[in-house]
């Protein structure tokens, strides 16, 4: 073998060697059981009050804060900052990140009006958010108020502690404000947990979008989502559905529009209890009443019953994630769900409720511009 050959062979096995090295590392993402046991040289950070910027080796070092009366005896490192407080109509920057990693938990414990608190997160330097949602919708307990909620996704455990573990990558930054649009002061506890590796080309960026129709008009369906273009799959529903009629609200049906669908849809429901994967109204046959129930994919955690005075309105709260069946779209995707409930002769009734919503979804960036998020009145629910 001449030395031109050997040297070629030789780059060859390096070239080899070095991929399948790189393939074989892990970079951190994508955690369950299943991979717990692989090492990684991802890098674990943090950033809460008591470490806003998440630099290594920096947690705990305040000397002003929200509890530093509390431990005036006791001094630095004694939970001086454990919270923040977010003044009337103004917002708060609760994390910036630079460099390339993924958000894989968010914990928060907001007081105050839940939709009052606006969420919005920002990817790569980006003008306008990928995420734009009152908190308590993003973490499916838009009523205010408590319901457990136990999923995967999200959980919400005694006394309202927010948990989010949908993964959220970023490439070259991250951003998360908090703005607080009501006339009183939000006291703020959260801790944001994440890493820093490499990010691989195939994955995309975390999306979440707000809607909310009061009422609806007769004979239209409701509009989860419209105006997405690009490349993704859709993930998950957050519904708020307040019910303005008498008797069952859950016959409409589910319909995504997918690349280029046009009066119908490529994947149609069956209806509305149906897709939040209950059956016959959510009804306890035992009970008779509507039975509450949080699981990992699906739920309607919150039932409000009329009690005869001021809370007239039945309102329910249902979540779906779509974590083992996401909705994949390559050019655009529309969703949209009918408020259907009977009449007379056994005919169906259009439904006029107030609905609220965020979806979830990932996909390539840059994502269309969102619509604008309704004011503070149109936002508070009554």
């Amino acid at each position: 073998m001449n030395k031109r050959m050997f040297l070629l062979f030789f780059l060859i096995g390096v070239f080899m060697s070095e991929l399948f090295s790189q393939e074989k590392e892990f970079n951190g993402l994508g955690m369950h059981l299943g991979n717990l046991s692989r090492l990684s040289k991802a890098k674990s950070r943090s950033i809460s009050p008591e470490n806003f910027t998440g630099e290594k080796g920096k947690g705990g070092m305040a000397t002003q804060g929200t509890g530093e009366k509390a431990a005036r005896d006791l001094g630095k490192g004694w939970k001086i900052s454990p919270s923040v407080k977010i003044a009337p109509n103004t917002t708060f920057t609760l994390a910036e990140i630079n460099g390339s990693g993924a958000i894989q938990h968010i914990w928060m414990t907001p007081l105050g009006n839940y939709r009052f608190s606006i969420l919005r997160f920002y990817w790569d330097g980006e003008e306008t958010p990928s995420i734009e949602v009152p908190v308590g919708d993003f973490f499916a307990n838009g009523l205010g108020g408590y319901a457990q909620v136990s999923s995967l996704a999200v959980c919400v455990n005694p006394q309202n502690g927010f948990n989010c573990y949908w993964e959220m990558p970023f490439r070259k930054s991250c951003k998360i404000t908090m703005e607080n649009l009501d006339e009183k002061e939000v006291v703020l506890y959260y801790q944001i947990d994440y890493i820093l590796t490499n990010i691989p080309d195939d994955v995309g960026y975390f999306h979440a979008q707000f809607r909310r129709t009061n009422p609806l008009p007769y004979k239209k369906d409701y509009v989860l989502i419209d105006g997405i273009k690009g490349w993704g799959h859709y993930v998950g529903t957050y519904m708020i559905w307040s019910v303005k009629s008498n008797g069952w609200w859950g016959e409409g049906e589910i319909k995504f529009f997918i690349d280029g669908d046009n009066e119908y849809p490529t994947i149609c429901g069956t209806g509305t209890e149906d897709y939040f994967c209950g059956s016959y109204g959510f009804e306890n046959p035992k009970t008779k009443q509507y039975q509450e129930f949080t699981s990992p994919y699906s739920g309607m955690p919150q039932v409000i019953r009329p009690d005869g005075v001021y809370n007239s309105q039945q309102r329910f709260t249902l979540y779906r994630w779509h974590i083992t069946d996401p909705i994949r779209f390559e050019k655009d995707l529309r969703v949209t769900i009918q408020a259907l409930g009977w009449r007379s002769g056994g005919r169906y009734l259009p439904l006029q409720d107030d609905i609220s919503s965020v979806v979830f979804w990932y996909q390539k960036e840059p994502h269309a511009p969102f619509p604008k998020l309704p004011d503070k009145d149109y936002l508070e629910i009554n």
